[in-house]
């Protein structure tokens, strides 16, 4: 049975919200109207959006309807769940009630829908790309620290097995994983080996060894020198190189294919190397510029890599819902090209 994140378990600004703070001002004021009216219509309002998706954000879009509605035990709320795979046109949610005790919420459900729908459909497709191999989510530096806990929530209902900040495994309970920075790398003085060797030192011995190898450019010689020094201590190797810079390992190969980034021909000389010296059991991560297609890609032409570490694309695109009013007052009223669409996911909400 499916079930749904309490409204609790959210942080939600609630007396900012239910004085318009975070709203279009048109709602605002409509709210402001109706009252001043003394009219208070009973209304169906209807959810959507246009494209296939896997939604997320229901439940905190319940929450905020729950704790910053006038009345909001007057509301019939129907909804489907996080999680759920929607078509275009799918009705996602319907509030049933008088308009003006939630008319000033939409711009802040909607908003809530579309962010977290647009991070859990980017996952889903990342995570199917991948074909069975694991996916971290590292792209909490390429947006507000503000997000981050409903970031990371969204990319566990999409499919990701690991994300980088405590905050974005806050409504999960996970643990945040990562490898080592650039900077702790420069702090010794641009030697990989002696920042992966206090990394050893001091992180905790359940947390993987994986090495940052890329930052001298030749990732096949640092990959060489770690696993060297760490053996079967040593977990995996990440490559990040650069997309302006060709790995030393490369140039003798160039000619008939991109060279710059993490390239397929990166991958395999590293694989080759470490193979070639008995690390097989070392992994190869991959960060810097993953898309789903360029994943979609590597796995096509079985690029040895194990683990993919994705960012800034899984905040592209847009993912963009809708709410229209489709009833007043039990009869059917919606604008021109919308009208009630009934779906039978919809479960009422307690």
């Amino acid at each position: 049975m499916k079930q749904r994140l309490p409204v609790s378990h959210f942080n939600l600004p609630v007396e900012e919200i239910r004085r318009g703070f975070y709203s279009d001002s048109y709602f605002v004021r409509s709210q402001m109207i109706l009252d001043k009216d003394n009219y208070n219509p009973s209304v169906i309002m209807q959810v959507f959006q246009r494209q296939q998706a896997v939604l997320c954000g229901i439940d905190q879009a319940i929450a905020i309807l729950k704790t910053c509605a006038r009345q909001p035990e007057d509301l019939k709320i129907r909804a489907l769940f996080d999680g759920d795979r929607l078509e275009p046109w799918d009705t996602v949610m319907t509030i049933e009630g008088r308009l003006a005790d939630f008319v000033h919420l939409e711009t802040v459900y909607l908003g809530v829908l579309s962010r977290q729908t647009k991070i859990a459909t980017n996952v889903d497709r990342v995570v199917k790309a991948a074909a069975g191999k694991p996916v971290l989510f590292f792209p909490s530096r390429f947006d507000h620290y503000a997000v981050q806990a409903e970031d990371g929530y969204a990319a566990r209902v999409g499919g990701m097995i690991g994300v980088s900040t405590p905050a974005n495994a806050a409504y999960w309970g996970g643990d945040a994983v990562g490898t080592i920075p650039h900077a702790l790398i420069a702090a010794y003085r641009g030697n990989t080996l002696a920042a992966t060797e206090a990394f050893d030192r001091h992180i905790d011995h359940s947390v993987n060894r994986v090495a940052l190898v890329d930052f001298d450019n030749d990732c096949v010689r640092t990959a060489l020198e770690v696993a060297r020094k760490f053996g079967a201590q040593l977990y995996g190797v990440r490559l990040d190189t650069a997309d302006t810079l060709v790995d030393a390992s490369v140039l003798p190969h160039m000619g008939t294919f991109k060279p710059t980034g993490v390239c397929s021909c990166l991958v395999r000389n590293v694989r080759k190397a470490l193979d070639d010296e008995g690390f097989n059991h070392v992994k190869i991560m991959v960060s810097g510029g993953f898309t789903a297609e360029k994943i979609r890609a590597f796995e096509a032409e079985k690029v040895p890599v194990d683990v993919y570490a994705v960012g800034a694309s899984l905040f592209n695109d847009s993912v963009n819902f809708t709410a229209d009013i489709v009833a007043v007052d039990d009869k059917p009223c919606a604008k021109a090209g919308r009208h009630y669409r009934d779906n039978p996911r919809l479960q009422i909400v307690e």
